[in-house]
């Protein structure tokens, strides 16, 4: 990939769209965020996809967009994710989980004081969804299937990459292009507590995000950009300790949902670091793809405010709130490292390794 010219450098206008990656968590409902984020890089006549890692909720927004764009280009994205979260938002009207009046009336999205989640919760934890759901009925498969044509998909002009866990052995397994089905989506996203594993070539899957939350190294690996956009939505950090046995469980998945992708990002700074020192690696070009990638990172704190409940809340009024932080705060990150993309990295991944050289 050329380098940036010296007018990109100083954050002029770019002659060509620079090619970035993305890399999408997973997180139920709150993958609302994300869609924002998406149409608005999308909307962007100065970078172009060339890749998406996603997980979960990140893993469907990866497949809509590239439905999206491979029928009208940049223009079509915005257009398949509505159409997707609209008839995700559709479905979740016939739950049984729902805000109560007091919570619509507060403006509360948490899902805590609702009689169906109390239900839903306590239910999970004492049945399995093998007895429950003998047919592993999802509601997702028919608007996945519905929202993508995964034959199509094989030719996308834009690299997927979808992560699930093997069950067996607790590894991520990396589902790319013709392998990505409605079958591996929905693997991606299964919680094994809602729904049954999803079997593959003869192996269950569990939810991608235990092992990788997404998983950068394919798109390492494999990059067709040096410019990796993580869109994070599972927060890193929260205020003050859990006290109750629910906030102790939203703060346990949390850390979880996160620590494969900082194991990522360690390594990454470490390499980045050794070659800045001066140690003889380069010659090993798996490490110089490692040490000269640039990370990048849209989050919200709005993350922070909403509870774990909230990632089943489907209301559109929700998910429209989402798509609508997920446009400002791509917009905040634009402004304020534009200019760093095709440059240098944004997200300072160095202070990952401080505790590791403290403690050491």
């Amino acid at each position: 990939m050329a380098e940036p010219t010296p007018a990109q450098e100083a954050g002029g206008p770019r002659a060509d769209p620079l090619p970035i990656d993305l890399a999408l968590q997973g997180g139920g409902a709150h993958g609302a965020f994300t869609w924002g984020v998406v149409e608005r890089i999308f909307a962007e006549p100065g970078l172009k996809v060339e890749s998406i890692t996603g997980t979960s909720a990140g893993a469907m927004n990866a497949a809509v967009a590239a439905q999206g764009y491979m029928v009208a280009g940049p223009a079509g994205v915005p257009a398949a994710l509505e159409r997707f979260w609209r008839s995700v938002s559709e479905a979740a009207r016939f739950s049984p989980i729902q805000r109560t009046p007091f919570d619509r009336a507060t403006g509360n999205w948490s899902l805590d004081s609702s009689p169906g989640y109390w239900f839903y919760d306590v239910f999970t934890r004492l049945f399995s969804p093998y007895d429950v759901n003998p047919t592993n009925f999802n509601p997702l498969r028919d608007i996945l299937e519905a929202s993508v044509d995964f034959e199509r998909l094989k030719d996308s002009p834009i690299k997927l990459f979808v992560n699930a866990t093997n069950v067996r052995t607790g590894l991520p397994r990396v589902f790319r292009g013709g392998d990505i089905t409605a079958d591996v989506i929905l693997a991606s996203a299964c919680l094994p507590l809602m729904h049954q594993a999803i079997e593959i070539d003869g192996d269950a899957y569990w939810d991608g995000g235990f092992s990788g939350n997404p998983l950068l190294t394919p798109l390492i690996h494999e990059r067709r950009a040096r410019d990796i956009v993580l869109v994070q939505i599972n927060p890193v950090e929260r205020p003050g300790v859990p006290r109750t046995a629910r906030e102790i469980l939203n703060r346990v998945n949390e850390i979880s949902f996160n620590s494969s992708l900082k194991k990522e990002l360690r390594a990454l700074a470490l390499f980045q670091r050794m070659i800045g020192s001066g140690h003889a690696l380069d010659d090993l070009e798996w490490v110089q793809d490692w040490a000269t990638v640039r990370i990048h990172r849209v989050t919200t704190p709005k993350m922070v405010e909403l509870g774990v409940s909230s990632k089943l809340n489907g209301e559109w009024a929700f998910l429209s709130m989402l798509r609508e932080e997920g446009h400002a705060c791509t917009a905040a990150f634009l402004q304020a490292h534009g200019g760093d993309l095709g440059v240098r990295s944004s997200y300072d991944i160095s202070t990952l390794l401080h505790t590791l050289l403290e403690q050491g």
